[in-house]
C-alpha cells in the first residue's frame, strides 16, 4: 500500500463508522467517471496529490458541472501550504484537511459540510 491507499482506507473507516456509504477510487480521472454514473454522492474527499489530476482540477471540474456543483469537495494534503489551501478553496473546495487526518478533524468537517 502506498500513502494514498492508506489515507483512503483511514478515511473510509472513519466514514463507515459514522454510517456513511463510501466508494473509494484511485485517481481524479476515475472520480470524474464515477460521478458521471453515480447520482447519490453527498461529498467528495480527495487527496491534493493524485494520479492524472490535482486537488485544484477536481473541484474545478465538479463546480463547472451543473449536475455536480452542489456536491461539497474536501481536499486532504500532508503539506500545510497556505497558498495551496487558498487556491483549492478558490477553485470550489469547501474545506481542506491536513494529514494525518484525525477522527475529530473528519467529524468537524463532515458535520459542517453535510448539514
Amino acid at each position: 500500500m502506498n500513502d494514498s491507499s492508506v489515507d483512503r482506507a483511514i478515511i473510509a473507516v472513519i466514514l463507515r463508522s459514522s454510517r456513511f456509504r463510501v466508494t473509494a477510487v484511485e485517481s481524479g480521472k476515475r472520480a470524474v467517471e464515477l460521478l458521471g454514473t453515480e447520482p447519490n454522492v453527498s461529498m467528495i474527499i480527495t487527496d491534493y496529490w493524485m494520479p492524472e489530476m490535482t486537488g485544484y482540477e477536481l473541484p474545478k471540474k465538479v463546480k463547472e458541472s451543473s449536475k455536480l456543483k452542489q456536491i461539497p469537495v474536501v481536499i486532504m494534503s500532508s503539506e500545510n501550504v497556505s497558498t495551496r489551501i487558498s487556491r483549492c478553496l478558490e477553485e470550489g473546495a469547501e474545506d481542506f484537511l491536513v494529514k494525518p487526518v484525525r477522527a475529530s478533524d473528519a467529524s468537524r468537517v463532515f458535520s459542517r459540510v453535510l448539514r
